[in-house]
């Protein structure tokens, strides 16, 4: 990707990207660029796709990382102040609560054995126990305490 071509093609406007010139019949100057694929919004550009979030973390910063994080987790955020570099379990940890989640809490789940809200995390692939706890209130806490402590600016809580 060259940066000269991307200020060539493409203005920023509050995280999209609108074309300035086109190499494609289908995209029109003044419109706005990408389709979505997979949750994210993409530009098919000289012969290529790409992620817009990559397009413009590129224009603002000069390079590409391996991986960007949206950090509030709406893949469809692309304002540059939403967007940072991350590694994969940074990536990971900024992660929203899995849709088969039935604590409705992050980091906890029912322990049919032992009758109890359990809290766990997950640090660096391996899974910690965090406690037992009569009350799914107080085992959220115990996972948030322990997701602050850990992940710092990538711990996302709910």
């Amino acid at each position: 990707m060259n940066i000269l071509d991307i200020y060539d093609y493409f203005e920023y406007r509050n995280g999209e990207l609108f074309w300035k010139k086109t190499n494609s019949p289908r995209a029109k100057i003044g419109s706005q660029a990408g389709y979505l694929r997979k949750g994210y919004k993409n530009i098919g550009f000289n012969l290529k796709e790409y992620p817009t979030h990559h397009i413009v973390f590129f224009m603002f910063k000069g390079y590409l990382p391996k991986m960007i994080d949206h950090i509030d987790g709406n893949r469809l955020n692309n304002k540059i102040e939403n967007l940072r570099e991350a590694n994969f379990n940074e990536n990971a940890r900024n992660s929203k609560k899995p849709s088969n989640n039935t604590s409705g809490y992050k980091g906890v789940c029912w322990n049919k054995t032992k009758k109890k809200w359990q809290a766990n995390i997950t640090i660096n692939n391996k899974l910690f126990f965090l406690g037992r706890f009569d009350d799914k209130e107080l085992a959220y806490k115990a996972y948030c305490n322990a997701a602050t402590k850990h992940f710092g600016e990538f711990a996302r809580l709910a």
